[in-house]
């Protein structure tokens, strides 16, 4: 440990802390100053010292304003005082539930010579930190518990004091015990600074002043409450942009101080372990957007992604010669088993994790229930693609596209692929008497040209009459038809999810809190849910491409024998004799993007996939 470099971070952070108190201090006498002026002039008159009208006057009027002054001041510090600052939404892990993970994390704290975490709690997320839960508006502890975040009633613990030592909860699963506690070691090695007094008391100024601005920036009633608090908000932005740079500076002296002191602790293990953050984020970020997206929209919740985490980058390390020799780390003990029911964990974590990105109920229901990894493929996968099929041919039929060419084919009131197929790759043309059908692209006639306005896709003319579309992100379509398909299913899309926020709120169980009482429940107000959207609104082509796939995947399904099949790293995927295929989508993209379905049906032909054979739908 380089005794040094922890000294010279600590001064550098306590100076910085004092920079901050003194702010504070000056802030305080500015507002006592009309008090003290007008106490010496009272008591000056009252002693005889001064004499005269006009005194007298200035006097009086001085002592009002000085009131004036110091009751805004105050107010001020009330503001301050009661707001709730920011705290991140976690699940607390009680002491008896992992004995095994508060002895490690002390015997850390013991060897580093720092004061130990006074609690540990998980986030769905893959960062670690402490986190000051102390501030006088949090309130008495109150009865919290992670069986409640699953809907299970069972163990209890208490808010803890600050600071609370909060975990990446797919590190627990992914990392081994060693590489958890080198990861932890500078984390930990952070109560040390902490727990100075000017440390700590310019921490809980900044983040009042932190929530005091968030507090007068929400909307009041009335009209003398909200120039109240905008007042109050001045003053608060002033001293927080005052004490800004100090504030950052202690921070980053706080953390250098850390770092130092954990130097000595498991280092040549810790660039290891550091390996295995970037690996865990990666593999997490791929299965919450590719893998546990899609179930949250349907409103089923993975009960288990933590463990999904060791699933996919276990498959990575298969597939990618980069993480070859990762998978042999299995054999270690993972973090994890420093918890008695690390399965309760992370089904309270996944719930969490699907609140924060996604929104829903607190608890489960019956349109928002959990579902295991063997059930995802039958649950989530199939159930999606019929879901987009069904949707597909809702928007052709409110387009009042003909169910087939030829009427002497099978079943031609049905829900086909064929139906589909024609659409994109054929022209409009009406028979005189009312009726329309599609023709081949390459014998239709040069459309007209459509009006131009700002909902029109951009239409260009090319040497042979016929026209290319392009939809919002640059990318070509086949023709109007297929551009018209694509803004009708991104509508109905937009339909559909502007109704879910309020199905959620209007849900009987979204009446309260993640199961947390205390400081985590004051995210959930207001309907701040999801606080963190995991997914860039998709273009109209990308919707469309998603749907043809899915239909294309449903005949499959019920022509084909294929099977819905789940891959770790990219979600849904279809299965065709128990091999994934991987071949699907470049040939839908050549039907949208160019109108040819030439690649796409040799594909199905190659399969046995019956194009014009009805689907089931849901």
């Amino acid at each position: 440990m380089s005794g040094t470099g922890v000294e010279a971070g600590a001064q550098s952070a306590r100076s910085r802390a004092l920079a901050v108190l003194r702010i504070r201090s000056r802030a305080l006498a500015v507002a006592l100053l009309p008090t003290a002026v007008a106490v010496v002039l009272l008591v000056a008159g009252a002693m005889d010292h001064v004499d005269g009208a006009g005194w007298r006057l200035a006097s009086w009027i001085l002592a009002a304003v000085a009131f004036l002054a110091l009751l805004a001041a105050v107010g001020i510090a009330l503001v301050v005082a009661r707001s709730r600052p920011a705290v991140s939404p976690t699940i607390p892990i009680p002491e008896e539930s992992a004995p095994d993970l508060y002895r490690m994390v002390r015997d850390l704290a013991d060897r580093l010579e720092v004061p130990a975490p006074s609690a540990i709690a998980l986030t769905p997320d893959c960062d670690s930190w402490l986190e000051d839960r102390t501030h006088p508006a949090h309130g008495p502890p109150r009865p919290q518990s992670p069986d409640e975040i699953a809907g299970v009633r069972g163990l209890q613990t208490r808010t803890p004091a600050a600071p609370v030592l909060v975990i990446g909860s797919p590190f627990l699963w992914w990392m081994r015990v060693g590489e958890l506690r080198a990861v932890l070691a500078p984390v930990v090695a952070g109560t040390g600074p902490s727990a100075h007094p000017d440390i700590a008391a310019a921490r809980r100024f900044v983040r009042g002043l932190d929530a005091a601005v968030a507090v007068t920036a929400a909307p009041a009633r009335g009209g003398v409450p909200h120039v109240a608090l905008a007042g109050v908000g001045w003053v608060a932005r002033l001293l927080l942009r005052s004490c800004r740079g100090h504030a950052a500076e202690m921070e980053r002296g706080v953390a250098a101080a850390a770092a130092d002191r954990a130097q000595a602790v498991d280092y040549g293990l810790r660039i290891v372990a550091q390996e295995q953050v970037g690996l865990a984020y990666a593999g997490w970020d791929r299965l919450l957007t590719r893998v546990a997206l899609p179930a949250w929209r349907m409103g089923r919740w993975p009960s288990r992604l933590d463990a999904g985490v060791v699933a996919a980058l276990t498959e990575l390390s298969r597939r990618d010669r980069l993480a070859e020799g990762f998978a042999s780390r299995l054999g270690e003990r993972p973090a994890c088993d420093l918890l008695e029911e690390p399965g309760l964990m992370d089904e309270a974590a996944s719930l969490l994790a699907a609140r924060l990105f996604h929104g829903g109920p607190a608890e489960p229901g019956p349109d928002w229930a959990p579902v295991d990894w063997g059930e995802y493929p039958d649950e989530v996968v199939d159930r999606k693609w019929r879901m987009d099929a069904a949707r597909l041919h809702r928007v052709l039929d409110a387009q009042g596209v003909s169910r087939s060419m030829d009427p002497t084919v099978l079943a031609p009131g049905g829900p086909t692929l064929a139906r589909v197929m024609d659409h994109l790759t054929g022209a409009e043309r009406d028979d005189g008497g009312g009726n329309t059908a599609w023709v081949p692209q390459e014998t239709a006639p040069a459309e007209p040209d459509a009006p131009r306005d700002a909902a029109s896709p951009l239409e260009h003319p090319d040497s042979s009459g016929a026209h290319a579309y392009e939809d919002d992100d640059g990318g070509g379509v086949a023709n109007a038809r297929t551009a018209a398909l694509a803004a009708g299913l991104s509508a109905e899309l937009a339909r559909e999810e502007a109704v879910a926020p309020a199905i959620r709120s209007a849900s009987p169980l979204a009446g309260g809190p993640v199961g947390q009482g205390g400081p985590d429940a004051a995210l959930w107000d207001d309907g701040m849910l999801p606080l963190f959207p995991l997914q860039q609104p998709r273009t109209a082509r990308e919707v469309l491409t998603d749907h043809v796939t899915a239909m294309v995947c449903c005949a499959a399904m019920d022509t084909a024998g294929a099977s819905p099949g789940l891959d770790w790293l990219d979600g849904p995927s279809l299965l065709i004799n128990g091999e994934r295929s991987a071949d699907l989508t470049p040939r839908v993209l050549t039907l949208i993007e160019d109108g040819d379905p030439a690649p796409l049906r040799d594909w199905l032909r190659h399969v046995g996939i019956r194009a014009e054979k009805p689907v089931r739908l849901v």
